[in-house]
């Protein structure tokens, strides 16, 4: 078939044939595990979305809560789309059934 690849040695040994989707389905199936754990890490990382009694008296607003999106936790938020998004497109790939 069209996807299939051989492995052959300098000596024109042929050693197996692999077929090219299960090299790529190992792949992604392997990135997807990965990014899984990256997203639970990123996720215990970030800090808690309550603020407390610190709100009710407005010290909510510090120079840290108006300019989060350059602090660290502005960084966790973006990482934590961006894998999501990522690890949603990888699942919907993998699960169409091609592989």
């Amino acid at each position: 078939m069209w996807y299939t690849c051989s492995i052959v040695s300098m000596t024109g040994y042929k050693y197996q044939e692999v077929e090219i989707v299960t090299v790529l389905n190992t792949i992604l199936t392997i990135v997807f595990i990965i990014l899984s754990i990256v997203i639970t890490v990123v996720i215990l990382m970030q800090e808690g979305k309550s603020a407390g009694l610190g709100a009710i008296a407005g010290a909510a607003d510090t120079y840290w809560g108006k300019n989060k999106g350059r602090s660290m936790e502005g960084m966790l938020v973006k990482i934590t789309r961006i894998s999501v998004i990522l690890f949603l497109v990888l699942a919907m790939v993998l699960n169409l059934g091609i592989w």
